[in-house]
């Protein structure tokens, strides 16, 4: 059965717990290490494809390489056989979209900590230049403690070559970027938008753009705009929104420039400061391909409006493009209407429209306005008497600055100065109230807790935390090992507080122990770092009595990992039980031979004897068991002797 395979020699599969698009994932053991992971192989088609192994093998030894908290380690690949296979960490928990699925839509502070910990996996992976390119919940474990590892960095590049039906691609087309789809450049920002689309998803419980089949879903996310969250679940509420569809803007350049930037944004909505977010791209499109909604008009301010150009039809069929025109072939229908034709008409009817709408809401703009004035720089009170004169409401929006030096005046207005607006239009003040007053916090205790339950202190803290990583032979991987600052000490709001999180044990080499004594072979091992077990002694033909003959482990493993060692007792000594070999009445031919299969030497002299045949066995000696390589004398008969003078009446034996 495969569940009983040993993969290169190490790693023996226990049972099946999970198949996706590529792979099929094992439980397993690491018989050199003694301890559980988990063994992705991957599935025959794409073994057999050449490009694709070149890939798997630069991208696994990339991956590798990754170290996070937020990133499930590799621990190892190889290929067996004609297939390949990676060993990861073996995780206890569920992935996201089954999370999803079970759970609905989730808390929005519970997304904005996913995305702040998807971030830092990303971080790392984008300083040693991989981009993921296949960010999406299947592949995001949600472990019992409620942190998160992101999988299947180093596999992506190969996978993502093709849009395709099948239904695993469905599930990435769900979560892909522009730039993908086109075939484009990708880099980091590829990633924060298939994040975003992630966000979006569990703030409200589904994807923000789907469709029947990879291409159509994959072409809604370079044309259509999502509906906003909040308008799926009332409980988003605008910043977490903003920074959601900032990451899903259609133009790289517009989103979040980093991981490192997103998590910071995300920090911040977090611990409940400002959340410095542009207004996302909003535009009105001329039309939607057929089957596909128009795009949607997300603000009542600006407004851009792109003109639709529609050519006519040409060609022997209606509704049939010519190569390089740009638009899909529709198949004509009944009535003789194509989709083409139904398509142009759809789009000439609403140019028509909102050009109308446009050039009349223009005009009586310009009938009925009345011009803002400006009153930046102005005291608030001087800039409420401009506005009430010029017969604008005012609404006042206080912000802190940097400094005191512009206290009480006019920063921002919208609308701005020049535009007419009718009159009893409220025209927003942005006033400053100078340098916001220094807050002061007192620093938690982090040391002993995972990086995500530190970063959440430090956040509902008001504080940003800053992260190394550090070897130690005494706290677990993962945990918090030393904070710069000590706890309860009183700081600045939105101080840095610097802690260490644990690498856990550091490898080090195992020495190598084989024909020591055992004494010998304990002490240095004890003093590498490691465990030493004595494992007993056993029989060896190639190690004398009293060498270390074995051990458990070598090459590189952590410091107090346990080694078993076992000693040689020597070659083992064979026993072999003479009589049951029935040597007597043999011819000595015989009875030679049958000692030699048993391992045993053979040496003869006859005797006379009436009673037994010439050349036959008489007696042997030594019996019962003796020793392996023994000389056995045989006494062989010669056969009847008579005695002198002819007596035929019987005679005498020679001794």
């Amino acid at each position: 059965m495969e569940e009983q395979r040993v993969l290169g020699g190490r790693y023996l599969l226990k049972d099946k717990v999970g198949t996706g698009g590529m792979a099929s994932v094992y439980r397993a053991q690491d018989m050199t290490l003694d301890r559980t992971v988990a063994v992705k192989i991957m599935l025959p088609q794409y073994a057999a494809d050449a490009t694709f192994a070149a890939r798997f093998k630069q991208e696994a030894q990339a991956a590798a390489g990754l170290s996070s908290p937020y990133i499930v380690g590799v621990y190892d690949w190889g290929k067996d056989g004609d297939t390949y296979y990676i060993v990861m960490e073996y995780l206890r928990g569920t992935d996201l979209k089954s999370g999803i699925r079970s759970h609905g839509a989730l808390d929005p502070k519970k997304v904005a900590q996913i995305g702040s910990q998807i971030c830092g996996a990303l971080s790392v992976a984008h300083k040693h230049e991989i981009i993921h390119r296949d960010i999406k919940p299947q592949n995001i474990m949600v472990l019992p403690d409620g942190n998160i590892k992101v999988m299947d960095f180093g596999i992506a590049r190969a996978k993502n070559s093709h849009l395709t039906q099948d239904n695993n691609v469905l599930g990435t087309a769900h979560y892909v970027s522009p730039e993908q789809t086109r075939g484009q450049a990708l880099g980091p920002t590829t990633d924060i938008y298939s994040l975003g689309v992630v966000m979006y998803e569990c703030a409200t419980g589904r994807v923000p753009f789907d469709g029947d089949d990879a291409i159509t879903v994959a072409l809604k996310q370079v044309k259509e705009i999502p509906v906003p969250p909040s308008k799926v679940n009332p409980r988003v509420d605008p910043d977490l929104e903003r920074i959601i569809l900032s990451c899903m803007e259609k133009d790289p350049a517009n989103r979040p420039q980093s991981a490192d930037d997103l998590r910071q944004l995300l920090n911040n909505y977090l611990a409940g400061r400002a959340v410095d977010v542009p207004e996302p791209t909003r535009v009105i499109a001329g039309a939607a391909l057929p089957g596909e909604e128009a795009t949607r008009v997300m603000s009542d301010q600006t407004q851009a409006m792109a003109r639709p150009t529609v050519q006519p039809a040409t060609g022997a069929r209606q509704g049939v493009n010519r190569p390089g025109q740009g638009m899909p072939s529709y198949e004509e229908q009944d009535g003789g209407l194509s989709k083409g034709k139904i398509a142009g008409i759809v789009i000439g009817v609403i140019a028509v429209i909102a050009i109308a709408i446009f050039a009349v809401t223009s005009l009586m703009g310009n009938a009925d306005g009345v011009e803002v004035p400006n009153v930046i720089g102005m005291t608030q009170d001087a800039a409420a008497k401009e506005l009430d004169s010029a017969g604008f409401s005012v609404k006042v929006q206080p912000s802190y600055t940097d400094s005191d030096d512009d206290k009480d005046k006019v920063m921002e207005q919208n609308p701005k100065a020049g535009e007419k607006k009718s009159k009893g239009s409220t025209i927003t003040i942005v006033v400053s109230q100078g340098k916001k007053p220094e807050e002061t916090v007192k620093v938690p205790d982090l040391v002993g807790k995972t990086s995500t339950e530190a970063e959440a202190l430090l956040a509902n803290a008001g504080l940003t935390g800053k992260a190394t990583e550090e070897n130690s032979d005494s706290v677990e991987a993962g945990s918090v090992i030393w904070q710069g600052t000590d706890p309860d000490t009183e700081v600045t709001k939105g101080s840095v507080v610097e802690y260490k999180v644990s690498k856990g044990s550091e490898k080090v080499n195992v020495p190598g122990v084989l024909g020591m004594s055992y004494s010998e072979a304990s002490n240095e091992l004890t003093n590498a770092g490691f465990t030493v077990v004595d494992g007993g002694k056993d029989y060896s033909d190639s190690y004398p009595a009293g060498q270390v003959m074995s051990q458990s482990v070598t090459g590189s493993a952590a410091k107090g990992s346990k080694v078993t060692i076992v000693v040689s007792k020597g070659p083992e000594t064979k026993t072999v039980n003479v009589d049951s070999l029935g040597l007597t009445g043999m011819s000595a031919n015989q009875a030679a031979q049958a000692l030699a299969n048993a391992g045993l030497k053979a040496s003869t002299t006859e005797q006379s004897s009436s009673s037994v045949t010439a050349g036959n066995v008489i007696s042997y000696s030594p019996g019962g068991t003796v020793e392996e390589g023994t000389t056995i004398k045989l006494v062989v008969s010669s056969g009847s002797s008579s005695n002198s003078g002819g007596n035929s009446n019987g005679g005498t034996e020679s001794e």
